[in-house]
């Protein structure tokens, strides 16, 4: 291995049309502390992260270790840490377990583990704070977390994106002189950083600014440039009384280059035709009480400079021009405050990092990684989660009871008590007893009895009565003559349901009352169509019906068992997609993405713990629909078991789609709730597929509910086996193929953006 750690030769990423990185060029040499300077949006996230090989470039070479960030990506990962800009651990772990979670992401035996663990909280001054949840440390101790965590496996180089932003001084202070420690013994650090107190304790520096490097050296080297002081001018430190009035005198002096306030002084950069003293007397000041003396330039003068000719070259359209100093390939040279450092206990640190464990171990094989890689971790994390969320084990456990209970009685296709509104103007025994006869049948309820045309059509018009019953004046007078009568039954044709369910017994009414009234006329003349057997006159033909599997037609016994589908693929849509977008969202699946956990390990760990809470759910939800509701599973519930399994595994793809998706957790309900509408309305749960236009019909076919709940209302309702149901089995089966597939091909353990 030569002695440049990082190589980057041209190194571009472009997003669309926005140039984020443009042809960039540096090295790193072992131990170095190399400071990556630029403002926000510059390209230095992207840099770090096409250096962990997680975004791919649009062009050019880099490689870490001699590994390639493309083709060994994979490699590069177990053999260095990585501090992202926001903190991205789990608050609702402690510190222990988030520092437990990464050892068993980079594959440490126990002892191992126990030893590094000991190691990193002694390291970062956590000892006292082990048992602390994360999200209550502040910001200072977070920093110190996500170091330790980035330490664990002893890292040949360590990323860290900006790791003081937001933190208090003495915090920034403490966290450098662990970096010191950390360079002393060997290790390599790539730090991002806006404050120039930080780039001056740096062994070398790199100022990247519009997505181009702009300069490049040690920060002795910077501040000797041309372009920072040049030869026919010099730096001064002016201080007098009310500074900041001066200033804005000072500054359009022609001699005057450069003129900032420091605290109570002014950094100046004048021209040697003049002297400072003779502008301060043609200003009115006073130049004898002025205190001035020579300065050397800063890093903050160095990066102004530059920033100042960037900027114009870009107003003007010309390229960038780049300052690019010797790079040295020692690394003897120490930076300022080196001689600060703490003394730092032995910390599990050899002073080389080819003596170190972890090398040996990777050295004798783990270059290989299983794509199972994590997967232990991945579970025990994904569980503590689980267990540290109340609304999470609410939304498991207890919400299913009460959407099934709800549902259950609240869905109700039976259509009863319709709203019936009566115009009796016969007024006679036999009228009254028809409209008797219609309040018996228990689908109508008689609201008003009416006595004028007006009172009937408004109570129709104004809804409040859904069916009108006009019994005219004759009614009884042609009963008695043997006459045709006729009775008019009107309809509110709004709802459909209510008025097909009015119509069909309102005409089936009529047909058993024409039935008695002839059968009793044939028998008091001694005539009828047909006598049985003990001679009384009776129809010719007796039709005898027979309800099957739910002969009382409740409609629970209908709906239950579809609720159940509706349900499982509820829980477990929504807790997969909200758990891996809410990673995305804090920045946790990117720190993921640059250790060596394996993608099915990944995908697993992540998926397994929802797949058991849905199993959980799932009987949980068949207790209540057998002894809330006493629908009774007719079936084989080993199969109903197994099938449902499957269909909870294409629920989780379907969760998993949805990460792939969305960006937000606001974005993840969205494509939920896209999901779960077709599921409701179009899978048979609530309306008759048969009943549906073609169109749609056939796009009940892509809804993986609509074949789980046919499976289910098989099982639970009818008994059916599993040759019964091959076609709807074979359905999920596809759709469950189809839809793990695009997912987990979607899902790629790298960033898109």
């Amino acid at each position: 291995m030569s002695d440049a750690i990082i190589k980057v030769e041209s190194l571009s990423r472009s997003f669309g049309s926005l140039q984020a990185v443009q042809d960039v060029s540096f090295q790193v040499h072992q131990g170095a502390i190399f400071g990556l300077l630029g403002p926000n949006g510059s390209g230095k996230s992207t840099i770090i992260r096409m250096l962990l090989g997680i975004l791919p470039p649009s062009s050019g070479n880099a490689s870490v270790l001699d590994l390639d960030v493309q083709q060994d990506a994979e490699l590069i990962k177990p053999r260095v840490g990585y501090m992202s800009q926001q903190f991205s651990l789990y608050g609702d772990l402690s510190v222990q377990e988030n520092i437990d979670f990464y050892g068993r992401i980079y594959r440490l035996d126990p002892q191992r583990l126990s030893e590094r663990r000991q190691a990193v909280l002694q390291l970062a001054g956590l000892q006292d704070r082990k048992s602390q949840l994360a999200a209550t440390l502040s910001g200072g101790w977070k920093q110190r977390l996500a170091l330790a965590c980035s330490l664990i496996h002893e890292p040949d180089v360590l990323f860290l994106d900006e790791p003081t932003a937001g933190i208090d001084p003495v915090a920034r202070r403490h966290l450098w002189d662990l970096l010191f420690a950390l360079s002393g013994n060997g290790v390599t650090l790539f730090v991002t950083t806006h404050y120039m107190d930080e780039a001056e304790r740096c062994t070398d520096v790199a100022y990247i600014y519009h997505s181009r490097l702009l300069v490049l050296g040690k920060p002795s080297q910077l501040k000797l440039l041309p372009e920072v002081t040049p030869e026919n001018a010099r730096r001064y430190e002016l201080r007098v009384p009310s500074p900041a009035n001066l200033l804005s005198r000072l500054r359009p002096v022609p001699e005057v280059l450069d003129a900032t306030l420091y605290g109570e002084t002014i950094h100046i950069l004048i021209r040697n035709s003049r002297t400072l003293d003779s502008v301060l007397r043609d200003l009115g000041a006073d130049a004898d009480a002025a205190d001035i003396r020579e300065i050397p330039p800063s890093l903050e003068d160095v990066f102004v400079t530059l920033t100042a000719r960037a900027q114009q070259q870009v107003k003007e359209g010309d390229e960038l021009a780049q300052t690019i100093s010797p790079m040295l390939p020692d690394v003897s040279e120490e930076p300022q405050s080196r001689q600060e450092q703490p003394d730092i206990a032995e910390a599990n640190f050899d002073k080389t990092p080819a003596d170190r464990p972890s090398a040996a171990i990777r050295d004798s094989g783990s270059r290989r990684l299983s794509t199972w890689s994590g997967l232990i971790a991945i579970l025990i994390k994904e569980f503590v989660h689980i267990r540290r969320q109340p609304t999470t084990l609410f939304f498991m456990f207890v919400v299913p009871v009460i959407q099934t209970i709800i549902f259950g009685f609240a869905i109700d296709t039976q259509i009863e008590n319709i709203p019936t509104v009566v115009f009796n103007m016969d007024g006679r025994q036999q009228s009254r007893e028809l409209t008797d006869a219609f309040s018996n049948t228990r689908r109508f309820r008689l609201v008003d009895h009416v006595w004028s045309e007006s009172e009937f059509q408004q109570a129709l018009s104004s809804g409040r009565a859904k069916v009108g019953i006009r019994v005219p004046p004759d009614y009884v007078d042609k009963l008695l003559r043997s006459e045709q009568t006729h009775l008019q039954v009107l309809i509110d044709g709004s709802d459909a349901q209510v008025a097909s369910t009015a119509l069909s017994t309102a005409q089936l009414l009529g047909l058993n009352l024409s039935i008695e009234l002839a059968t009793a006329k044939g028998d008091a003349l001694q005539l009828a169509p047909a006598r049985n057997a003990t001679g009384q006159g009776v129809l010719p033909v007796e039709v005898r019906t027979r309800l099957l599997y739910n002969p009382d037609l409740i409609s629970s016994h209908f709906f239950v068992p579809g609720l159940v589908g509706i349900i499982l693929q509820l829980v477990t849509l929504f807790l997969t997609s909200f758990a891996i977008v809410r990673e995305r969202e804090l920045g946790t699946l990117e720190q993921l993405f640059v250790t060596p956990v394996g993608r099915t390990g990944l995908l697993l760990g992540k998926l397994l713990p929802y797949a058991l809470v849905g199993f959980v759910t799932l009987l949980t939800v068949l207790v209540v629909m057998i002894y809330v509701f006493g629908v009774q599973i007719r079936g084989s519930i080993a199969l109903l078991l197994c099938l449902s399994m499957l269909f909870m595994v294409c629920s989780l793809g379907l969760g998993l789609l949805v990460s792939t998706i969305a960006k937000t957790q606001l974005e993840a309900v969205q494509f939920a709730f896209i999901i779960m509408l077709p599921s409701v309305l179009l899978s048979g749960f609530a309306f008759p597929r048969s009943e549906m236009p073609l169109p749609i019909y056939l796009v009940t076919f892509g809804i993986p509910a609509t074949y789980f709940i046919e499976i289910l209302r098989g099982v639970v309702l009818r008994g059916a086996d599993l040759l019964a149901l091959f076609p709807w089995v074979a359905g999920l089966f596809a759709c469950g193929v189809f839809v793990l597939s695009l997912s987990v091909m979607r899902f790629q353990k790298r960033l898109s953006n």
